[in-house]
């Protein structure tokens, strides 16, 4: 008979899910689902709430990623006061989404995925963590501390805080950079130069030893989507976005306003987690991809010396768009030397001391979109407002969503490859769950209302009798 494997939870990631691979009576994978089992209902609980709340309260969706849903929300009301931020404002604001990103790659590269990467995917699960890679190459693990805790200082220095800061706000910041501030900043970049350039050196020269995962682990022709600059460069702030096909092309380039016109959104009833899908290709075969591994083939380059030396080196791994979900590891090293070199541009910039970073206003317009680049990918906030300035909808869609097909189809793939009914070892589950890495998902920030959400409960002696249940929507 069919029978079922799971993998829960789902480890190294940020939040709770569970993988089930779907065996047929051969012992083979024919199916393989990511199951988001937390649900959180921001979009609902938002109604009825002023509009100028909004990005104090989308910082509270994550204490990971809290800038880049300051950021977003932040547009969003700017489009619905219809103000111009002020040029510092907007320099302060990119500052710290930057280092939001820098802080969050660190995480991902050094502390979720490194132990893969160092100590092997068969390595003993025990051991294969941040601190078994402290006791192996301890020089490796306090570089990935120290460039997390420079990210994580930055943030404290603008915001007041390393969480959840309130400091970006609907028009601009609440308060100016000052010179001390700037100066402990221009200081602090050094170190982390050297720490991203010193990793970029032992981890390309590792890529050969995982010729097999890179060939097997997400390794799929996709479209893809990212924010890019007028001169179609990386951007993470402003722009429009970018559809780009499997060859490589930018077939449509929208305002954030218009995201509608490319992404539709389904639901599942085996998951939490809403499913974008490109909507020229409808569901579910509009598959696209977001965040580092998309960026950088969207990207013409970076503007920047040191990153655009990086990115060259990338891109020269294949001929069209690379394609490997492992690649997003390299990607995220090139990222950071990207956002460290803007950082250092934006410290230098004459207008980074100015006091007028905020532009006052009600609201103006009765709906407003915002959209930025989050370390994981595009992040869409869109809200309508009643007469009073009350939100009335609001419509989040996540990076970790927008990767939804592709993690599910990532997951397939690998299983399909690895996983032998009768023969399983640990390593063949890990390299599945590798895949999901890959995209360091923010589950957290994902999972929000569509509907009538479906829910199973089971209630379970301590014998395993399943004594009652209850189900809605399946």
């Amino acid at each position: 008979m069919s029978r079922i494997i799971e993998i829960d939870p789902v480890t190294r990631i940020e939040g709770h899910a569970k993988i089930t691979l779907h065996l047929d009576d051969n012992e083979e994978v024919q199916d393989a689902r990511l199951h988001i089992t937390q649900f959180r209902g921001f979009e609902k609980f938002v109604e009825g709430r002023p509009f100028h709340e909004m990005p104090s309260l989308m910082a509270r969706i994550c204490g990971i990623c809290p800038v880049s849903h300051l950021v977003a929300s932040a547009k969003a009301c700017d489009a619905l006061m219809a103000v111009r931020v002020p040029e510092t404002g907007v320099l302060l604001r990119k500052f710290m989404n930057l280092a939001q990103i820098v802080q969050s790659h660190a995480l991902s590269f050094f502390h979720l995925s490194s132990p893969d990467l160092l100590l092997g995917l068969d390595s003993d699960p025990a051991k294969r963590n941040i601190l078994g890679l402290a006791a192996v190459n301890p020089a490796v693990a306090r570089d990935g501390i120290a460039l997390r805790r420079f990210g994580q200082k930055a943030i404290e220095l603008l915001g007041g805080r390393r969480v959840h800061p309130a400091w970006i706000v609907p028009g601009g910041v609440s308060s100016p950079l000052t010179a001390e501030n700037r100066d402990a900043l221009r200081a602090s970049l050094p170190e982390a130069f050297a720490i991203a350039e010193r990793t970029l050196e032992w981890f390309v020269p590792l890529m050969p030893r995982f010729v097999e995962e890179i060939r097997t682990l997400g390794q799929f022709p996709s479209h893809y989507m990212a924010m890019l600059d007028e001169n179609g460069r990386w951007e993470h702030y402003a722009g429009k976005l970018a559809v780009v096909n499997p060859q490589g092309k930018i077939v449509r380039e929208i305002e954030s306003a218009r995201y509608q016109d490319v992404i539709g959104e389904a639901v599942e009833d085996w998951s939490y987690l809403k499913f974008p899908y490109y909507k020229h290709l409808g569901y579910p075969d509009g598959l696209y991809r977001v965040g580092p591994l998309a960026r950088l083939n969207a990207a013409k380059g970076f503007g920047t010396p040191k990153a655009d030396h990086a990115f060259a080196e990338y891109r020269k791994m294949e001929n069209g768009p690379v394609t490997s979900s492992f690649h997003q590891h390299y990607g995220r090293l090139v990222e950071i030397l990207g956002a460290l070199e803007e950082m250092q541009a934006i410290l230098d910039d004459p207008r980074i001391l100015d006091t007028r970073v905020r532009a006052e206003a009600g609201a103006n317009a009765s709906e407003g979109v915002g959209m930025s680049e989050a370390p994981r990918g595009t992040l869409i906030h869109h809200y309508k407002i009643d007469d009073r300035g009350l939100i009335t909808w609001a419509n989040l869609i996540i990076a970790t969503g927008h990767n939804n097909l592709a993690m599910n189809k990532g997951i397939l793939q690998a299983a399909k490859i690895y996983v032998k009914a009768g023969k399983l070892q640990e390593g063949m589950l890990n390299r599945v769950e590798a895949v999901i890495r890959s995209y360091d998902p923010c589950l957290s920030c994902s999972t929000h209302a569509a509907g009538a959400m479906p829910l199973h409960i089971q209630l379970v002696a301590p014998g395993g009798a399943v004594l009652d249940e209850l189900r809605r929507g399946a």
